[in-house]
């Protein structure tokens, strides 16, 4: 039998290393985007946080260096399209490429359709969608030339489920899982992924007024099989994991992280 010698794989762990890449991860200055940016500095990307607060996010990266980690802060709205081809300016100038976008800022405000302002519409969907769009875009003029690239989106269980008094929430999530979805098709091709990771309730400040909640608690115990709400750093595997070597053929795909509420009755 004639025998070939092939190329030797990466040895296992070295398939979820992130060593030599650039990330950007928006809305990193707490809670999971934070989480996701400590875990891919420890797993030895170089990540760049994205905030408005340039305090804050001094901070955080500061706990990422202390820890080891290669991180630095670029503060500017993602809802601010100037402010958004800037930043990216920057980046392709002070790095000369991105290999991992993360899609992450976001907010939410729990209230019944009637009492939303237009204005208050357009405001959670320019940050939960229409930043996603701008930011994929110009993350993609950067990595098409290496032919290389990872776009992840932090959408939501909100996305493929509902209840009551969150539609703009849901709207806006389920839109931004059809984007994945979209840019998946578009530019698999050209060598860049394109998925998302779906959280079901995380202990963060922004539900922490639902966490306080004893009816809204009973929901999550008795609808999540594991009984309780996720910690933040319990979603950070899964980015690493979707913009690591390890992920090279998952493409289009939403990775539920919710502790099986998405399949329970």
């Amino acid at each position: 039998m004639n025998q070939t010698t092939a190329t030797p794989a990466l040895p296992y762990l070295q398939q979820f290393s992130l060593v030599g890449k650039i990330a950007l991860v928006t809305g990193a200055a707490r809670d999971i985007g934070f989480e996701i940016a400590r875990a891919m500095a420890g797993s030895g990307a170089h990540v760049i946080l994205n905030g408005r607060h340039e305090q804050t996010l001094a901070s955080a990266v500061q706990t990422i260096l202390a820890d080891g980690g290669s991180a630095s802060a670029m503060a500017f709205d993602v809802t601010d399209s100037a402010a958004v081809k800037q930043a990216f300016a920057n980046i392709a100038t002070q790095y000369g490429r991105l290999d991992i976008l993360v899609n992450n800022a976001g907010v939410r405000h729990r209230k019944p359709l009637l009492e939303f302002s237009d204005e208050e519409i357009h405001a959670m969907l320019a940050t939960n969608l229409l930043a996603g769009y701008t930011l994929s875009r110009e993350a993609v003029k950067l990595m098409l030339p290496q032919r290389s690239g990872r776009l992840i989106n932090v959408t939501s269980i909100a996305g493929k489920v509902a209840r009551s008094g969150d539609a703009v929430y849901t709207g806006a999530k389920a839109g931004m899982t059809g984007m994945m979805r979209a840019l998946a098709a578009e530019y698999g091709p050209r060598g860049i992924t394109s998925n998302a990771i779906a959280p079901g309730g995380v202990a963060t400040a922004a539900n922490a007024q639902a966490m306080a909640d004893p009816k809204i608690n009973a929901h999550f115990a008795t609808r999540t099989p594991l009984g309780r709400w996720a910690q933040p750093q319990e979603i950070a595997g899964a980015a690493v994991f979707l913009a690591s070597p390890a992920a090279s053929y998952v493409n289009g795909h939403v990775l539920y992280v919710d502790g099986g509420m998405s399949i329970a009755m």
